[in-house]
């Protein structure tokens, strides 16, 4: 699948939501695989369907260690549909990010440092989760693409923005 890039509307269109119905057909599965396999293939920790021109509030949240993020915590990827936010900490945390359709950049950003989250899973049943740290992060990250946001729309200096090349030197 073709990743898109910061600029192209479909980053700026909020998604919409998976009907109950969708979770009979095979589509909705292929579809599911094919995002897995280009998160993977892209070496992400998530993804989110509108980063590949679907318009669905659907995403994956994959937390690994890999060349873009080598102290990333190790998780099985989580496939999340229609999740929403019941609550976050006050408590926020800056951090760097860096975004499959923001290429080349990295930038530091505030987030809450745990969330919980309702979201169906793969087949379509109601879940629960509080997520924690970099997985909470990484949610929050992947959860703005599903709001029609980026990283970028959470910059508050230019100074908190760095090229990955440099980013890769400097901290890892």
């Amino acid at each position: 699948m073709k990743i898109a890039q910061v600029g192209e509307e479909v980053l700026r269109t909020p998604a919409r939501q998976v009907e109950q119905v969708e979770f009979e057909q095979e589509a909705l599965v292929t579809f599911m695989d094919g995002l897995l396999a280009t998160m993977l293939e892209a070496n992400g920790i998530g993804i989110a369907a509108p980063q590949v021109f679907d318009p669905r509030a659907i995403m994956i949240i994959a937390s690994r260690p890999n060349p873009r993020y080598p102290d990333a915590p190790d998780m099985q990827p989580l496939m999340m549909v229609n999740p929403f936010i019941k609550q976050s900490s006050v408590n926020q945390v800056w951090e760097w990010e860096g975004c499959l359709s923001v290429p080349g950049l990295r930038g530091r950003i505030e987030r809450p440092d745990w969330v919980d989250v309702a979201y169906l899973d793969t087949e379509g049943k109601a879940q629960n989760i509080k997520l924690e740290g970099f997985v909470a992060r990484i949610f929050l990250h992947e959860f703005d693409h599903l709001i029609g946001k980026t990283w970028l729309d959470h910059i508050t200096s230019t100074k908190d923005i760095m090229a990955n090349d440099v980013w890769m030197t400097t901290f890892t």
